[in-house]
């Protein structure tokens, strides 16, 4: 049955430069707070940057009459879809210089309109970067080079709607441009949800999500956003097609995993159909402290192995786990968190909490809710109290990019990166990206770097480690010592097999790891998709495969 296409409204404005909302960013007394942590910052903040400061050239085309419409070349607009959220996006936005600014912005309503935007940048030489939310931390959604003589951003925002729900097979045909909270409220009037809380819920799409192949805040069972997806449709310069929507196929090659992942490079998703579930009802989590991180490791490492499925089972290192609130004694700390649309969590809460305090956990605090006010909220524990470990851990995760610009306006250098491997492997990776990592921040800027780890998601087989580098930078310097801590990051991943990304994908910061990665055959089979689908290479150039 169609599901109504309205969705909540804000008049907040987002930020073109930083992370967010405007009006939650730091303000310059909380930047030199912040600063005041790194030895070697700046004195006072860098001041906000204003599009007006900017020098944005004319655009280098104009669209056809029958597409004007769709177009447009607001300076303030382009200036917002020029790049993504990376550090290295901010300082160079901080710095006036945010890179290639698209000519032309464009928001399509459907399919048609998609395919015949593509058509005219095909025949012009434009190029065309999908954009969605514009959350890439990894360059995925910036024109980089000179190949081509004007650049489009595609922005499907506009095509934000839950066209129908099948209550029967609880799932739901859903427009890619819908943002993490328009699409889930059109499924809260049907007790419905997608599950699916990145970070960036409040700031990304759906496409965006299919097209980075990304990962949800919960820690096991469907952590990625892959396991919910029945069918997809998919625009290319080539045509258009949609796959079956089945349960399941052993049909050959996926047609869905071929555009699952592609990062806009090979087509555009317009739609698809997505497996939901009942809004839980029941939740449950507690904290545990633990005096020995490599204990805390077991410890998850068994939770993993068990059957109970938490829904959160984050481990806080314990610089991690300082930095937000959870602890202030050295301890690392592990969140667990449980919920159920059917049945109370409790016993399975208890049982973890067995298995923690059997490898070393001390004194939990267990909080107990039910609904979650927010909806689409990226924690499993609602209803806790203000001052416990969960709590603090759970306003830390969303303020943090926040706090990430506030310490760039201070001249640090902030770079997060995150990784998977087997659990063999696990502990000495952790140990190498500390050690081999904060010597090259320091080497880089000759100020003590501060490495941070927690673990974001957990496998039976293996976790994934996230990673978090803050240093004072050099004025001017910035983006240059960015790049050397990003490329001994990737060489640390690529000695210990580790992915060089779990769920922020690949962009074109993540090129060279991903380059080594893949197996050469694949490499060649994706490079003919691409020269199949995208015969003129006008589908963000760069990114994948030259």
């Amino acid at each position: 049955m169609p599901a109504s296409p309205s969705g909540p409204v804000t008049s907040r404005t987002r930020s073109w430069w930083g992370w967010g909302y405007t009006d939650a960013h730091p303000d310059d007394a909380e930047c030199v707070a912040l600063g005041a942590l790194l030895p070697g910052t700046l004195g006072r903040p860098l001041p906000v940057p204003r599009v007006t400061d900017l020098s944005i050239g004319r655009p280098g085309v104009t669209p056809p009459t029958a597409l004007a419409h769709l177009a447009t070349t607001d300076p303030g607009v382009r200036a917002a879809h020029a790049m993504g959220k990376a550090y290295r996006d901010v300082i160079r936005a901080l710095c006036g210089r945010p890179g290639r600014i698209p000519d032309l912005v464009a928001r399509p309503t459907d399919d048609r309109e998609v395919a015949d935007l593509l058509d005219w940048a095909g025949g012009r030489g434009v190029a065309v970067i999908p954009f969605g939310g514009g959350s890439s931390v990894v360059g995925g959604v910036e024109y980089r080079g000179d190949a081509h003589r004007a650049v489009l951003s595609l922005d499907l925002t506009s095509m934000d709607r839950v066209l129908e729900v099948d209550t029967v097979s609880r799932s739901a045909l859903i427009q890619s441009g819908a943002l993490g909270p328009v699409l889930e409220a059109q499924l809260r009037p049907h007790g419905l949800t997608l599950r699916h809380f990145p970070q960036s819920f409040e700031f990304s799409t759906l496409g965006g999500w299919l097209a980075t192949r990304a990962g949800g805040h919960y820690a096991t069972g469907r952590t990625h956003i892959d396991d919910f997806v029945q069918s997809l449709s998919v625009v290319t310069p080539a045509g258009t097609g949609t796959s079956w929507r089945l349960p399941a196929s052993g049909a050959g090659p996926s047609p869905d995993r071929l555009f699952l992942g592609s990062e806009g490079a090979l087509g555009v998703i317009t739609e698809a159909w997505m497996r939901l579930q009942e809004r839980p009802c029941h939740k449950a989590s507690a904290s545990v402290a633990f005096a020995d991180f490599q204990q805390a490791l077991e410890a998850v490492r068994a939770i993993a192995r068990s059957d109970l499925s938490p829904a959160n089972c984050r481990l806080l290192d314990p610089g991690e786990a300082l930095l937000s609130g959870a602890s202030h004694d050295g301890s690392s700390v592990l969140v667990l968190g449980f919920e159920s649309a059917t049945s109370p969590v409790d016993g399975r809460l208890a049982s973890a909490m067995d298995l923690a305090l059997a490898h070393g956990g001390r004194s939990a605090h267990v909080e107990r809710g039910g609904h979650s006010g927010r909806g689409g909220t990226p924690a499993a524990d609602g209803g806790a109290p203000a001052d416990t470990a969960v709590s603090a851990w759970r306003s830390a995760f969303l303020r943090m990019p926040y706090l990430r610009d506030g310490l760039a306006r201070m001249g640090a250098v902030v770079e997060t990166f995150e990784t998977a491997a087997t659990w063999d492997r696990v502990p000495a990776l952790i140990d190498a990206v500390r050690t081999e990592v904060g010597a090259a921040a320091t080497k880089a800027t000759r100020h003590p770097a501060t490495v941070n780890c927690r673990l974001t998601h957990v496998y039976p087989d293996g976790a994934a480690p996230y990673f978090t580098v803050a240093v004072a930078g050099r004025p001017g310097d910035e983006v240059r010592i960015w790049d050397d801590i990003k490329a001994a990051a990737s060489e640390v991943l690529h000695r210990y097999r580790a992915t060089i990304t779990h769920h922020h994908a690949v962009g074109r910061d993540h090129r060279p790891g991903y380059d080594l990665q893949r197996p050469a055959p694949f490499a060649l089979a994706l490079r003919a998709a691409k020269d199949a689908l995208d015969p003129q290479s006008i589908l963000n150039p760069g990114v994948l495969i030259d």
